[in-house]
């Protein structure tokens, strides 16, 4: 077992450990202090396990000793490794001789970027809902990990970040690029690892000074009151339920298709958000704001009641297909909402815009902004300004009486 001593003469700390049979003394340029000896113990132990593993490169740690010659000599039609070729450490080692084995301390004692990223997302992944546990594993398997595969944590520069960055907003998928929005979830979870590793193994984090891409504002493109009854005329009749809640409710998606029966009260007439169900698996909203109550207008009451006939309680889920499985969503957007728009000759919209387009009847209709934030789960009305400003025609109203009015006169019965 190797060991780390001090030179007398210069007070300048040492490795002393054994390598294929042989004593190995290596100088470092660090001095001799309790936090000195606590980093280089961290390289030892990461060093005699790549030796205990096979893994261990003497070149890598030490690129300028004379006994890597003897356990890795070069042969004589392969030229010396250029400052290109090398790692970060070994290359500022060759630029700077002075500071090289502090240079090399800094990269060589930290992890590979693989090892660290999966023991990072271990560690946190308990703090997590299921929903982001799946998006951080899908940002490290297709973005992170293959950037930085065989690179160590503390060999990844500022440089090596704006590069991905600008990868990523240009290059990515045949220059199509990912939006802004993406590009800072990616990076957002790339700086949190640097961080825990900077902080884990005492190195100044690369990521200093990089600041997130503007996100342009939401686009907001809500449908008309004649365009929601023209799309609910138009879509398959065993969906004019789900739509029918989705445009006057404002629920999410994820929300919509994890209703379960049990928080409908049709006699308070009120529908209680307490699950979601994202890629097939149970979860909580999307924050604790989002967990909340919501005032069924009439239209809605009769949509779900209607839908309840239908299902007759073969699930505990209010909307879901023949087998009393909920739904799937990519099924539903694909295969019933873009083709019905098409069909009613509609404007091409994502399916959240039905979300907005509640929020946009609501304020239209004259309804209390903060009644409004309650229903859509915001916990002020910061939202509502800032995305659905231009459709706010007086703050006068303090319940959903004028709503309820709006849709009694458009919508009349029960279909």
């Amino acid at each position: 077992m190797g060991s780390i001593r001090v030179r007398k003469e210069t007070n300048t700390l040492y490795f002393d450990f054994r390598y294929q049979g042989v004593r190995c003394r290596e100088q470092t340029a660090l001095t001799e202090s309790l936090i000195n000896r606590r980093r280089l113990k961290q390289v030892l132990r990461n060093m005699e396990r790549e030796i205990r593993a096979g893994t261990f490169s003497y070149r890598h740690y030490f690129p300028h000793s004379k006994r890597v010659e003897l356990f890795e000599p070069l042969t004589s039609t392969t030229p010396p490794p250029t400052a290109d070729e090398l790692t970060g450490a070994a290359r500022e080692a060759l630029q700077n001789s002075d500071t090289s084995a502090t240079s090399s301390i800094s990269v060589a004692g930290t992890p590979l970027f693989t090892a660290f990223s999966d023991q990072w997302y271990s560690e946190r992944e308990i703090d997590w809902k299921h929903s982001n546990q799946i998006k951080v594993s899908d940002i490290l398997r297709k973005h992170l990990v293959p950037q930085f595969k065989g690179r160590r944590v503390g060999d990844i520069t500022k440089t090596d970040i704006l590069n991905l960055r600008t990868h990523l907003a240009k290059d990515y998928r045949g220059g199509k690029g990912l939006s802004p929005a993406r590009i800072n979830q990616i990076l957002n979870i790339l700086r949190q690892i640097l961080e825990e590793a900077a902080d884990r193994f005492d190195f100044s984090t690369p990521y200093r000074g990089i600041k997130p891409l503007r996100v342009p504002r939401t686009r907001v493109d809500p449908f008309s009151l004649e365009e929601v009854k023209l799309f609910l005329d138009t879509v398959p009749a065993s969906y004019r339920t789900y739509f029918t809640v989705a445009f006057f409710t404002g629920m999410r998606t994820s929300e919509l298709i994890g209703l379960k029966w049990q928080y409908v009260d049709f006699e308070r007439n009120e529908i209680e958000v307490r699950e979601t169900l994202v890629q097939g698996h149970p979860d909580t909203p999307k924050c604790e704001g989002s967990e909340r109550i919501i005032d069924m207008s009439t239209v809605v009451a009769q949509a779900l009641r209607i839908q309840h006939k239908k299902t007759d309680d073969r699930s505990e889920y209010v909307f879901c297909g023949r087998d009393g499985q909920p739904l799937n969503y990519r099924n539903v957007t694909s295969r019933v909402w873009y083709p019905s728009l098409a069909k009613a000759d509609l404007r091409r919209r994502r399916p959240y815009q039905t979300r907005h387009t509640a929020a946009t009847l609501w304020l239209a209709s004259g309804e209390s902004p903060e009644w409004i934030a309650r229903q859509m789960g915001h916990t002020t009305t910061k939202m509502l300004f800032t995305v659905y400003s231009r459709y706010v025609p007086n703050l006068t109203r303090q319940d959903g009486s004028a709503m309820e009015h709006l849709l009694r006169t458009q919508f009349g019965e029960a279909r």
